[in-house]
C-alpha cells in the first residue's frame, strides 16, 4: 500500500502538479524575504532566505526528475532543508501563540505550507540518490547557516514575542539541523532496500 502511493508521485502528472505548486511558493517566498534581503549585507544574501532557498533545491530536482536524472547533492540539501525549515516554521508559529502572540490567518498559511514543505521531503525520500559523502556536504552548508543565523543574527524574522528567547531559538534550530540530518540519513543511505524510480 505504501509503496503504491508513493509510486503515484514518481508520474510525469505528479511532478509537473508539484512544480505547479513550489515555483509560486518559492517566488512568494523570495519576496516574503524581501524587506530583510534589502537589509542584510552582500556577503550574507546566499544564506537568508532559508525556506524558499529549501524549495528551490527541490524545483530543481523535480525538474531533474522530469528528465530521468538524479543529482544527489541538490537532493540531499533539498531533503535536509525542507525538512528542518518546514518544521521549524511550523514550531516558530506555534512558539509565538504560547507566548502570547494573536493568531492571524498568515500564521496558518505558513504553518501549512511548511508542513507540507517537510512531508514532501519525505515523501520523495525513496527517488534520492543520496550518498553518505552528499551528506557530509549539507551538513556543513546546514550548520554554518545556523552559525550565520545566530551568530551573525541573520536568522528569520520572528515574532517580537520569540526575540527574548532568540538564545533558545538558536539552540532548537542546532538541533532540529542535526535531527533534519540524521532523518534523511535514515530515509536515503541507512535505508537502502527501498528505492523507487521515476516513472
Amino acid at each position: 500500500m505504501k509503496t503504491q502511493i508513493l509510486t503515484l508521485f514518481g508520474h510525469r502528472l505528479t511532478i509537473i502538479l508539484m512544480l505547479i505548486i513550489n515555483i509560486p511558493g518559492t517566488i512568494y517566498g523570495y519576496m516574503w524575504y524581501a524587506n530583510q534581503l534589502e537589509r542584510t549585507p552582500a556577503h550574507f544574501l546566499l544564506f537568508v532566505p532559508d525556506s524558499p532557498t529549501a524549495s528551490l533545491f527541490f524545483v530543481i530536482v523535480l525538474i531533474a526528475f522530469l528528465m530521468k536524472k538524479n543529482l544527489p547533492l541538490i537532493e540531499a540539501l533539498a531533503a535536509v532543508t525542507l525538512i528542518k525549515y518546514g518544521i521549524w516554521a511550523v514550531v516558530m508559529n506555534l512558539a509565538s501563540f504560547a507566548v502570547g502572540a494573536t493568531p492571524h490567518w498568515t500564521n496558518y498559511m505558513l504553518i501549512a505550507s511548511h508542513a507540507g514543505m517537510a512531508l514532501q521531503a519525505v515523501i520523495y525520500a525513496p527517488y534520492f540518490r543520496i550518498k553518505p559523502w552528499h551528506l557530509i556536504v549539507v551538513a556543513l552548508w546546514t550548520l554554518h547557516n545556523d552559525v550565520i543565523d545566530y551568530v551573525y543574527m541573520m536568522h528569520p524574522g520572528l515574532h517580537p514575542y520569540l526575540m527574548p528567547y532568540i538564545t533558545e531559538v538558536g539552540y532548537f534550530t542546532f538541533w532540529l539541523s542535526v535531527f533534519s540530518l540524521f532523518t534523511v540519513y535514515v530515509l536515503c543511505i541507512r535505508n537502502k532496500t527501498y528505492k523507487l524510480n521515476i516513472l
